[in-house]
């Protein structure tokens, strides 16, 4: 065989091997490699996690770890891993699986109506990678507090209702210094002149928007019992609302699970500042975390005369409102008797 055969018959050689681990690596590369039944799932990869750590975190989902794994370290991923939340889709080959994880996706986070910060922080330990423990500490953080003119019973008004765009590894820090930038961008010049129109600062006038909140579901009533309140406050009577002898009761007992649609004559004596029949003016906190439309309606309550209001019988949902006591006794008696219809104890 002279040199001529032996070149041609290596290259031959080497253009096979070369066209074989082509198909090798098109097939590492391209081909499905996914192992679940959903058109979605999403993973999750903590903080500070390395290479090893992500693998048995995608394991379930990629049906060929060792394509995976293959197709990674071609494209430097062990050197380069990313916190997150990541989506993989049904059918993705490694090479898009790898640029998946390279995307952050963004969740939407929707909150309202939490009846205390443990709740919320509940709430959002839930749709993050922060735990409830250290969003309550940063929550409560002194320093932060003192800096913002909050306090622990109060710092509730701090969070607005509304939806967010944040990553999941959003640290519980970072979530708090978000939510004040927001409170400030919503407590703008114009409502905190409204507020003071009120006789009330920003935190007053979302304490009283969370009673408005829980007293109506309507909320094209809201202004007109924010305006109840506000004239009660101006002549200086007890609130006496009822959401609020429901909060001191749940307080006191630590149970914020039960249940209350009737409040009782003994609970009106409930030794508590949240208590409006027993404390005179504004709670020194929030019963909720009301909704925007609930401050608005603090901010820019109806003119009226009314001191006194009742849950109506003939339009439910809604309330009786009345200017005297005579008026409201009237009121409240059919409010009373439905009640003693329906049987309800408590």
């Amino acid at each position: 065989m002279n040199i001529k055969k032996i070149i041609t018959t290596v290259s031959i050689v080497l253009i096979s091997v070369l066209m074989i681990y082509g198909l090798v690596l098109v097939r590492q590369i391209f081909s499905d490699n996914t192992k679940f039944e959903e058109n979605e799932v999403y993973v999750y990869v903590p903080t500070d996690s390395d290479y090893e750590t992500v693998k048995k975190i995608v394991a379930p989902y990629v049906q060929n770890m060792d394509r995976f794994d293959a197709v990674a370290h071609k494209k430097k991923y062990p050197n380069n891993v990313k916190s997150g939340k990541f989506l993989f889709k049904k059918g993705m080959n490694s090479n898009e699986l790898i640029n998946a994880l390279r995307i952050n996706e963004a969740v939407k986070l929707s909150f309202n109506n939490q009846e205390r910060l443990e709740d919320f922080a509940g709430r959002i330990g839930s749709e993050l990678e922060a735990d409830s423990l250290s969003l309550l500490t940063t929550f409560k953080d002194s320093t932060f507090l003192n800096e913002n003119g909050f306090n622990e019973e109060n710092v509730l008004t701090m969070f607005i209702p509304n939806t967010y765009e944040l990553f999941w590894n959003t640290t519980a820090t970072k979530f708090r210094d978000k939510m004040i930038k927001e409170y400030r961008i919503f407590w703008n010049e114009e409502r905190i002149a409204k507020a003071k129109i009120q006789g009330l600062t920003p935190i007053e006038a979302t304490i009283l928007a969370s009673i408005v909140h829980k007293e109506s579901v309507k909320k094209d009533e809201r202004p007109r019992i924010a305006g109840v309140y506000l004239n009660r406050l101006n002549k200086g009577i007890l609130l006496q609302a009822d959401p609020t002898v429901i909060y001191a009761v749940k307080k006191k007992s630590n149970d914020f699970k039960q249940v209350i649609k009737r409040v009782l004559n003994k609970d009106l004596q409930v030794a508590s500042p949240y208590n409006t029949y027993y404390s005179n003016g504004l709670p020194p906190g929030p019963i909720a975390m009301p909704d925007i439309t609930a401050i608005e309606a603090v901010l820019n309550p109806e003119k009226h005369n009314y001191i006194y209001f009742c849950a109506s019988v003939e339009r439910f949902g809604y309330h009786d409102f009345a200017v005297t006591q005579a008026e409201h006794e009237k009121n409240a008696q059919k409010y009373y008797n439905w009640i003693n219809n329906q049987g309800l104890k408590r």
